[in-house]
């Protein structure tokens, strides 16, 4: 019986615990306030640095379901963004200030924390306004705010935890992941990556490959890239069209070429291969837009560096407006919010090459799930790359390439095509772009449920 008054007593507590000052009272745009708890607020981590959080309760159950991390990448880019274009509850409309309940949110079956990292992201910030990092120290910080968010919310801490994130989230999930694995506290059971940086060499290789068989760069004047990792590029292009290039990456994490034929140039650090006036760059999105605004670096603050083929006009009226940012508690220190800032992309070290070894240690624990997935049409970090870096981690194969499928409701669809290691699975989803959820949001919610749930895919 005293147990039993024990266990009542501290259940009680629990709910006690969130804190009630950061709580969302009341969201602008809605035409209905949600039926869970959302809160957002601040986690201080070290240097005096903020990072901003929007927390959103699981609509089915919370104190049962999974407590997931979401981080947008860049680096420099707001994890808001996956938000509300993407996977969180509410997605924000063309006219900037109204929002629409998402049918596929992930917090349908989890708790979903959105943090914003690091400092100068978003509404995260410094007191120093000091906004120079890399990732060691983004890994640290990130690790710091996830101690914050459970001492906040001590009622999740024996939940199963996953972190998930896209795109630079392929650096800064697994070096979290090596550091929370060590955290026995913490109740971690896997990592999920989207359209990951996992490899540079891997990523901008497998480029030709994928523009290749995209219609990017014909037969006739197809100008190939020999680089010394995949001599098999010669293959792909006729001997007369071939251009014999050697690869490698110097102490800037840049890739450096040695030109052995003259049809090409490099511009500014890019490659350019002419083909009848046409120009395809192989480069990621992030390099050739760092190229761009170094030029203009002194006025990084008046630059918008927006991911291509994306809008964030609406998400950038609707967080600025004051209503809003009262109504998420942010601080009157935070800088403007822009989807991604410059400042902080400019002033990163990029560290890692590739995340080879944290993967094999998580691995190695035999006790995580690892999730790599690629929209199959994302050319930032192409499915070719990664499904490469998969493979070269050599894990025991389960379960042969096939299609996965998922319902629509109405009928069955080929979501794209999975292969399965232990603990380890590769996925990619057919017709998507970079921001899997944000293009295919059924087949990505089908995805992130059988993950977290441990079904088959």
């Amino acid at each position: 019986m005293f147990h039993l008054v024990l266990s009542l007593l501290f259940g009680a507590l629990g709910t006690l615990c969130a804190p009630e000052a950061d709580e969302i009272k009341f969201l602008p745009g809605l035409q209905k306030q949600p039926n869970f708890k959302q809160y957002s607020g601040y986690f201080n981590v070290a240097d005096n640095k903020h990072l901003h959080y929007w927390f959103v309760e699981s609509q089915k159950d919370p104190a049962a379901s999974p407590v997931v991390l979401w981080l947008n990448g860049g680096p420099g880019c707001s994890s808001l963004d996956g938000l509300l274009t993407e996977h969180g509850p509410f997605l924000i409309q063309n006219d900037g200030m109204s929002l629409e309940y998402n049918p596929y949110s992930w917090n349908m079956i989890a708790n979903v924390l959105y943090l914003e990292s690091p400092a100068g992201v978003g509404f995260s910030y410094s007191d120093d306004s000091n906004y120079t990092t890399n990732d060691t120290e983004v890994s640290m910080n990130n690790y710091l705010a996830l101690k914050e968010f459970f001492k906040a919310f001590p009622e999740y801490i024996k939940n199963e935890f996953f972190l998930t994130g896209e795109s630079y989230g392929g650096i800064y999930i697994p070096t979290l992941a090596e550091r929370v694995m060590e955290d026995t506290s913490m109740n971690l059971q896997g990592i999920a990556v989207g359209n990951g940086m996992s490899s540079y060499e891997m990523n901008d290789n497998s480029l030709v490959y994928f523009a290749y068989y995209h219609g990017l760069l014909g037969t006739r004047y197809c100008y190939c890239l020999f680089l010394v990792s995949y001599p098999g590029l010669r293959s792909v292009c006729a001997p007369a069209n071939f251009i014999s290039v050697k690869a490698g990456y110097d102490g800037t994490n840049r890739l450096v070429l040695s030109q052995a034929r003259g049809d090409f140039n490099i511009d500014n650090g890019h490659l350019v291969i002419r083909d009848l006036g046409n120009s395809f760059i192989n480069h990621e999105w992030t390099q050739l837009w760092n190229q761009k605004l170094k030029g203009v670096a002194s006025l990084y603050k008046l630059v918008r560096l927006d991911p291509p083929c994306t809008n964030s006009t609406p998400s950038t009226l609707y967080l600025n407006n004051p209503y809003v940012k009262a109504a998420l508690h942010i601080s009157p220190s935070a800088l403007p919010w822009v989807v991604c800032s410059a400042e902080v992309n400019l002033n990163y070290n990029r560290l890692y090459m590739d995340v080879r070894k944290q993967y094999l240690k998580l691995l190695g624990a035999l006790k995580y799930r690892v999730l790599v997935y690629n929209g199959d049409v994302d050319m930032a970090c192409n499915f070719l790359g990664d499904e490469w870096f998969v493979e070269s981690l050599q894990q025991e194969v389960q379960v042969k390439r096939r299609p996965w499928l998922y319902y629509t409701g109405e009928s069955q669809q080929v979501g794209g095509f999975v292969k399965e290691f232990s603990n380890l699975a590769f996925l990619t989803v057919k017709g998507s772009g970079h921001m899997v959820p944000t293009d295919k949001p059924i087949a990505a919610f089908t995805m992130f449920s059988r993950f977290i749930k441990k079904q088959p895919y």
